[in-house]
């Protein structure tokens, strides 16, 4: 339960699914897919889906690749947060967005594992929100650090490895696949 005693809400929040952030990604398409059923679960049960976009000097609003991938598609009305930071709360109006909707509980899903979701997750859980990893629904994308490679696979399967059963005081985190989810 989170530390939220006013709020009983959940929300679906959808990190930087770019076309830049997911050009080369570890399984795209795939990720996209259970992302996009995610999105329509949470539709068809009235849960308010979020959106983030990330920019910076690489990835410019509104070119090409700030865009969000054509697979998905932000509805009219749906909340779109625009960040600059790894953290979807850091210098945003996602906190007042979830204030308003009376959201305690994040279903966390999207792009980069290693960067933006799991900072993410983390100022979450912070702020006092419960948090749940969509196993299947998030993605990284290989690269090289000072001389050997990150493989995202590697990546993916530890975020969900070390999030797993994470509980702060009046909080927790939880890890599970999309097929698994319901909303009640």
């Amino acid at each position: 339960m989170s530390v939220f005693i006013d709020r009983d809400k959940s929300a679906v929040l959808v990190i930087d699914v770019q076309n830049a952030v997911v050009k080369k990604a570890h399984l795209r398409d795939e990720i996209v897919a259970h992302i996009n059923s995610l999105v329509a679960l949470a539709r068809k049960n009235s849960v308010p889906v979020i959106w983030v976009q990330h920019s910076d000097e690489d990835l410019v609003i509104d070119s090409d690749g700030w865009q969000i991938v054509p697979e998905l598609a932000p509805l009219e009305g749906e909340e779109i947060i625009r960040k600059t930071f790894r953290s979807s709360f850091e210098h945003t109006d996602l906190e007042d967005v979830l204030s308003t909707l009376e959201v305690s509980h994040l279903f966390i899903c999207g792009a980069q594992t290693n960067n933006c979701v799991r900072h993410t997750l983390h100022a979450a859980l912070e702020r006092g929100y419960d948090v749940t990893l969509v196993s299947d629904a998030h993605t990284a994308s290989d690269y090289e650090w000072k001389g050997h490679k990150i493989i995202a696979k590697n990546v993916i399967d530890e975020q969900n490895d070390n999030l797993s059963g994470y509980k702060l005081p009046g909080r927790s985190a939880q890890v599970i696949e999309s097929s698994s989810i319901t909303f009640l």
